[in-house]
């Protein structure tokens, strides 16, 4: 099928965000023209992302400040698949969660008590925690050892977080410090697992022929997309360069320099 077809095709797409449709503080030139676009087509989009280190009240804000407007209605994170799954798995768990205020305030949103107290922690969950301290390692680590059939969940597995500079570490490489000090993996839950696609077309009602996954990461946003058995769309305008692609085992269905090219295809 020819890239336009296809790109026309798709009646829902699932944007990744950092690397997608802004870097860090700035919105790509083609970003508002495209989801207006969308819209004004009759498509829909959800901002699909891995961070977990904001609430959606926080990219509601940091989107609305790049220009962009939007509702909760209008995201899936992978806080919100962390507490789906904590709900389905281990419901009314007390948990010790090593993240920022926001995810803690994400899931008590969703009635789970959050604890410091490590006498009643029931469940351990990671995220990618811009306001890690060691205090926290300390304790993650104290949970593990000491309660082998503790339940361990991480929201996401990104290694790294792009910034304008570079990448800072993102929540799968404090997994990864944990695991050396602990020899405990979690149960990761946000891209490349198929969960968030597959909530995000249960509550859009759309099919797997329409919905596409878009994003700069193979090993995260075109891997989610080919679990979920749908398109897997990878855009360069992010981490991903050209050596990574062709040493990847993992193959996109489509390569796009960026999510204009969308804009082209649609318009």
């Amino acid at each position: 099928m020819e890239k336009d077809e296809l790109l026309r095709r798709i009646r829902l797409y699932l944007f990744d965000m950092d690397g997608t449709l802004y870097l860090g503080e700035r919105l790509y030139d083609f970003t508002a023209e495209l989801l207006a676009e969308l819209k004004a087509s009759g498509r829909k989009y959800l901002f699909m992302t891995n961070n977990s280190s904001k609430s959606v009240e926080d990219y509601i804000k940091k989107l609305d400040k790049l220009g962009i407007e939007s509702t909760r209605e209008d995201f899936i994170t992978s806080s919100q698949a962390t507490a789906y799954y904590l709900q389905k798995h281990h419901p009314g768990k007390k948990l010790y969660v090593c993240g920022t205020r926001s995810l803690k305030r994400e899931l008590e949103m969703e009635g789970f008590t959050v604890t410091e107290r490590l006498d009643e922690v029931e469940c351990v969950v990671m995220g990618f925690d811009t306001e890690l301290t060691f205090q926290k390692l300390h304790d993650v680590s104290f949970l593990l050892l000491t309660r082998k059939d503790l339940p361990y969940i991480a929201t996401n597995p990104d290694y790294v977080c792009p910034t304008e500079f570079g990448s800072v570490p993102d929540c799968g490489s404090v997994c990864d410090m944990i695991f050396n000090a602990t020899g405990r993996r979690p149960v990761v839950i946000g891209k490349p697992g198929p969960l968030m696609p597959e909530l995000a077309m249960a509550h859009s009602g759309y099919g797997k022929k329409e919905t596409a996954v878009v994003g700069d990461r193979i090993y995260t946003d075109v891997k989610s997309g080919i679990n979920a058995g749908i398109t897997g769309i990878l855009v360069m305008s992010g981490e991903t360069t050209l050596e990574i692609l062709e040493k990847s085992d993992v193959k996109p269905h489509l390569v796009l320099n960026d999510a204009a090219e969308i804009l082209d295809a649609i318009r």
